[in-house]
């Protein structure tokens, strides 16, 4: 029997479109949707490949097939969503397919029940170096209160 992802067992069929609408009225009202973009294209250079890892939609980074990459993002609370106890293997993963000295931005919601302790074990395993941590996309500096955390990893060269 395999694991089951926490988004198999924590969302409906109606989630998806949920999602969809969330984004299509934020984007209405006018609200930051190139947060994640913007970050990740701080901390690489131009024409760089960015492998979008499971965020959402799609929205954050496109690149074509193959691999390295130089970098990559698990935004939208996706280590909060695969399955329990697969998370090093995910972040293992992720390394594989990045240049060395390549970064991961990863971001989740603080109350999706992964601890940050346990994230942070997982990706040492994984062989990531944490780098920086915030509280927000847009880099506001991480406390321990905040029910946010941007983390961003590098893969050692």
């Amino acid at each position: 029997m395999t694991n089951r992802t926490r988004w198999a067992t924590d969302t409906g069929p109606e989630h998806s479109q949920w999602y969809v609408n969330r984004f299509r009225q934020l984007a209405a009202e006018g609200a930051d949707l190139a947060g994640e973009a913007r970050l990740l294209d701080t901390l690489v250079p131009p024409a760089s490949r960015i492998l979008d890892a499971g965020c959402g939609t799609g929205r954050v980074g496109a690149a074509g097939e193959g691999e390295p990459f130089d970098a990559a993002v698990l935004a939208g609370n996706v280590m909060a969503f695969v399955a329990a106890g697969t998370e090093r293997q995910v972040l293992s993963r992720v390394a594989a397919h990045l240049r060395p000295d390549g970064v991961v931005a990863v971001g989740f919601g603080t109350d999706r029940g992964y601890p940050l302790t346990d994230f942070d074990a997982d990706a040492v395993g994984a062989g990531l170096r944490l780098e920086h941590r915030f509280a927000t996309w847009d880099l506001r500096p991480w406390r321990d209160d905040a029910d946010f955390a941007v983390t961003i990893l590098r893969r050692p060269t």
